[in-house]
């Protein structure tokens, strides 16, 4: 497979389990994550809640695109994303699994397309559609001379 694009983000601790995440696109805000109590405050959402929330945006976009074709209706979707947390054989949390729940305002719901963007949407999503497949991650571990301490995947 080839490699359509590419993209990179930039994180950095503040204090405690505060990491500031500085996206590529200069309009973007800078967004503040955080690990619930007794290792962090909460001051942001965890990465659990970004991925529930990424598949959900993804979704909810990829059907708001098919539906609309053009400008979509303002305020006439909304999404509610569930993540189901387990744990592992050796005790380790992992998401279970995710649920998504599409809920559409009269505009949307009465869309002539609605019949064929519901067999359509979920194939468009990256990353829900990636989430399902399983994304290969390769880390690394480097001093700040660039020295590789870790290399996994």
């Amino acid at each position: 497979m080839s490699e359509e694009g590419r993209f990179t983000i930039h994180l950095e601790q503040f204090e405690g389990y505060q990491i500031n995440v500085r996206f590529d696109w200069n309009k973007a805000a800078d967004l503040l994550m955080d690990e619930p109590p007794p290792l962090g405050e909460a001051s942001g959402p965890n990465a659990s809640r970004m991925l529930a929330a990424a598949a959900a945006n993804c979704l909810s976009a990829s059907l708001l695109y098919c539906l609309s074709k053009e400008d979509p209706p303002a305020h006439n979707l909304k999404t509610e994303a569930s993540c189901v947390l387990v744990r592992t054989e050796k005790g380790r949390l992992r998401i279970g699994h995710m649920e998504v729940k599409l809920i559409l305002g009269d505009a949307l719901g009465q869309s002539k397309r609605f019949d064929r963007c519901k067999e359509l949407f979920e194939d468009f999503c990256v990353v829900s559609a990636s989430i399902r497949q399983g994304i290969p991650i390769k880390v690394q571990i480097t001093n700040q001379a660039g020295e590789v301490l870790h290399q996994s995947g």
